[in-house]
């Protein structure tokens, strides 16, 4: 066995799926020194990156929320046809002067420099359980044995429940330990900041939308969202893998931060383009729920994320979700504007969510799969 796979706790069940029988965990500190890189994190040649043919910019509007939020008639038509020209093609757009503070910001950066720098051990001290979403999992060694992504990410549950108020504080204390209460309150502030941030992104949607701007914040007001850390480390071999595979979010909505390393990649027109980093703005992007929602009007589009063979990468995304118990079902101008056609069946965002993590590993296809699965009564 080479010395940088190490065997994994054996936390699996007996009955497992095809696709959780890797007994390898990824160590980044081992692996991005290595100039060959293990058989599972190889992608097929048809979706390796080319990484020496410079890829087109994609023309990602950015959306000034502080003018749109004064509620100035120009301001908020302009925002209102950026955002729906972006979305109607390919759900993809940025937010400026979004009122986030810049030090709390920094300070999100700072402890991904603390978490993934520890050693594998302290970090698997909040190893991701099989079927669960939180938690750190190394290039989701514990899910899938072929096309691994060379990341490791650390996800926790946020929910804006006043019931659940310091969920995330939470989650650090009882699983890292009264050592890591610091993390724990700088993701409880971030996901807080985030919450109120994607409320006012789901006003300016109901404007784009035509349904007003109330809809959207008021589906959303008790979201149970997601907030997660991206690390991907260097690797010597960055035209052989991805840093995160092809697919489209499941959530409603993205709400990203990347650093100033790049990375990310969207498929637009049946090519790949390239979204410059910008420490200014979050990258906003529409997701599959989301989608469904909208009756298929707003896109969301196939992206992935390369890595490179000399500098680290690290990004933080907010996936707004609604609550568990909400039905996902398009308001009635939406189905209308599509000749009162409904494109998707409703489901609750806890079956969606239980359907990506214990029957299909999400893709460009994840949300007409999980429509059929629901058709054919879950099976």
């Amino acid at each position: 066995m080479p010395p940088f796979l190490l065997p994994s706790p054996s936390r699996l069940p007996k009955k497992e799926t095809n696709f959780r029988n890797n007994p390898f965990i990824f160590d980044a500190s081992f692996l991005q020194n290595e100039t060959s890189i293990p058989q599972q994190f190889m992608w097929p040649e048809d979706e390796k990156p080319h990484l020496d043919l410079p890829l087109p910019q994609l023309r990602v509007p950015p959306i000034d929320l502080n003018d749109f939020l004064t509620g100035d008639s120009l301001a908020v038509c302009n925002a209102a046809q950026l955002v729906d020209a972006a979305c109607r093609e390919h759900g993809f757009f940025q937010v400026v002067n979004h009122g986030i503070d810049q030090r709390l910001i920094n300070e999100a950066h700072k402890i991904m420099d603390l978490f993934f720098g520890m050693p594998l051990l302290e970090k698997q001290k909040a190893q991701r359980k099989v079927g669960e979403y939180c938690g750190y999992a190394s290039s989701f060694t514990n899910r899938f044995s072929s096309k691994l992504p060379w990341k490791e990410t650390l996800s926790v549950r946020y929910s804006a429940d006043p019931l659940s108020s310091n969920l995330v504080q939470d989650y650090f204390l009882k699983v890292m330990g009264e050592d890591f209460s610091y993390l724990g309150r700088v993701c409880q502030e971030y996901c807080e900041a985030m919450s109120k941030l994607s409320l006012s992104i789901m006003e300016l949607l109901g404007m784009s939308l035509g349904i007003g701007q109330s809809y959207f914040r008021d589906f959303y007001e008790e979201n149970d969202s997601i907030m997660r850390l991206n690390y991907y480390p260097p690797c010597q071999k960055p035209d052989q893998t991805l840093g995160t595979g092809p697919h489209c979010d499941p959530t409603s909505l993205t709400i990203l931060h990347q650093d100033n390393v790049g990375g990310l990649e969207v498929f637009v027109d049946e090519k790949w383009h390239s979204i410059a980093p910008c420490s200014e703005a979050f990258v906003v992007n529409i997701g599959d729920t989301f989608m469904a929602l909208s009756n298929g009007l707003y896109k969301s589009c196939l992206h992935r994320a390369v890595v490179n063979n000399h500098t680290p990468r690290k990004s933080l995304a907010f996936f707004l979700s609604p609550r568990m118990d909400k039905v996902v079902c398009p308001p009635k101008p939406l189905v209308e504007d599509v000749d009162k056609q409904r494109r998707y069946p409703d489901f609750t965002w806890s079956t969606f969510l239980e359907f990506t993590q214990k029957h299909y590993r999400a893709d460009k296809n994840t949300l007409d799969a999980f429509s059929n699965w629901l058709k054919n009564g879950r099976k």
